[in-house]
C-alpha cells in the first residue's frame, strides 16, 4: 500500500510518466523545417582572348577568373581573385576541378567542380572550306577508282564527293569549345 502511494504521488509529480500517458502526451510541430543549401556557387570566366577548343580525352590546366566577390568558408575571395585547377575527362566532354584560389601573393585551398561541359564535332573541322575539301578528295577517290575500274563517269566522281563529305564529317574529332567570354560556374564540394 505504501508502494503505491509512492508511486502515485511521483506520478502525480510527473517523474514517472505512464507508457499510456506518453502516448497521450505528444508534441505536434507546427513550424515547417527549413533545409538550407550550404553549396556555394562561384562565377568565373576563362583568361583567353581566343576560343579554346580542348579535346575531351585530356587533361587541360587552366585558371579561370572570379567574376564576382564571394564568401566561401567563411574567406572572402574579391572579383578577379585567380581559380587554378583544370579541365578533366568525364562522360560527355570536360569538367572543371579547382584546388585553390590566388589573391594577391596568398593562396588559399578551394574545392569545387564545374558541371560537364559538353563534347561537340569541332566546329574548325565542319567549316564550309572543310566540307568541299573533303568532297575533293572523295571526288578524286572515285576517279581513282572509276579509272581502275573500267571508265570514271560521272557518278563515280559524283558518289566519291559524296563519300568524301561524310566520311569527312564522321570523322571530324570532338572537342569541348570554351568561349572567351563564356562563364563557368563551379559548386564548391
Amino acid at each position: 500500500m505504501k508502494a503505491v502511494a509512492i508511486a502515485s504521488t511521483l506520478i502525480s509529480l510527473g517523474v514517472i510518466i505512464s507508457p499510456a500517458l506518453a502516448q497521450e502526451t505528444t508534441i505536434e510541430q507546427t513550424t515547417p523545417v527549413i533545409v538550407a543549401q550550404t553549396t556555394q556557387t562561384l562565377s568565373t570566366s576563362i583568361r583567353s582572348d581566343e576560343t579554346l577548343y580542348l579535346n575531351k580525352d585530356e587533361v587541360h590546366e587552366y585558371n579561370l577568373v572570379l567574376d564576382a566577390r564571394i564568401e566561401v568558408d567563411g574567406r572572402f575571395f574579391p572579383e578577379g581573385s585567380i581559380i587554378r585547377g583544370q579541365f578533366e575527362p568525364v562522360d560527355g566532354g570536360l569538367r572543371y576541378v579547382a584546388d585553390s584560389a590566388e589573391v594577391g601573393d596568398r593562396i588559399f585551398e578551394l574545392s569545387a567542380v564545374s558541371e560537364t561541359l559538353t563534347d561537340q564535332k569541332d566546329p574548325r573541322q565542319t567549316d564550309a572550306d572543310d566540307i568541299i575539301e573533303d568532297a575533293a578528295i572523295g571526288a578524286a577517290g572515285g576517279l581513282i577508282v572509276g579509272e581502275v575500274l573500267g571508265d570514271a563517269d560521272f557518278l563515280e566522281i559524283l558518289g566519291g564527293a559524296a563519300a568524301g563529305v561524310v566520311v569527312g564529317n564522321v570523322t571530324a574529332p570532338t572537342v569541348v569549345v570554351i568561349e572567351p567570354d563564356q562563364t563557368i560556374l563551379l559548386y564548391q564540394d
